[in-house]
């Protein structure tokens, strides 16, 4: 050993005082350097981890909110849906009572339509009838070639009725 400690030089005093720096310069470092370092890497790897876990239950939470949105989506169409087949189903009950009362309202309209035209012809058959009196009159007046007054219309229909 003695061959090694002259080879190398060593020095057992300034190797035991080297070993009590080193030692104390390790200590230093441990307290001051490496337990902070520990530390802080410690509660970095936790927040990695809880913002891994957070960003799952984030994940988690959007597919659900996407299946929700999808369900109301659903529901929207089939509630639109059942609006459009109400719409469409009052707009034919609205068509059909329209045709009711356009087709009653073409009867009234053909009603009093008919009622003038009657009126029309009665009119026109009393005015008939009144020229065709004025006519026969007239005619039996040129036949008789004077004018009958209310005595002499009745001694003629006295003779024509015996």
């Amino acid at each position: 050993m003695d061959s090694l400690v002259s080879t190398f030089h060593l020095d057992l005093g300034l190797f035991l005082a080297q070993a009590v720096n080193f030692a104390i310069v390790l200590a230093v470092l441990y307290y001051f350097a490496f337990k902070p370092i520990a530390k802080v890497m410690n509660e970095r790897s936790e927040k990695i981890e809880k913002s891994l876990a957070d960003a799952k239950e984030i994940e988690a939470k959007l597919a659900d909110t996407e299946k929700e949105r999808q369900e109301v989506i659903n529901e929207a169409k089939k509630a639109a849906s059942l609006l459009l087949e109400e719409a469409n189903r009052q707009g034919e009950v609205r068509q059909q009572e329209m045709i009711v009362k356009a087709r009653e309202e073409i009867g009234q309209m053909m009603n009093s339509e008919k009622e003038k035209m009657q009126a029309e012809k009665a009119k026109t058959l009393k005015e008939l009838k009144a020229e065709t009196a004025d006519l026969v009159i007239l005619t039996v007046e040129k036949l008789l070639k004077e004018k009958l007054d209310g005595a002499k219309d009745e001694e003629l229909i006295a003779k024509l009725v015996k």
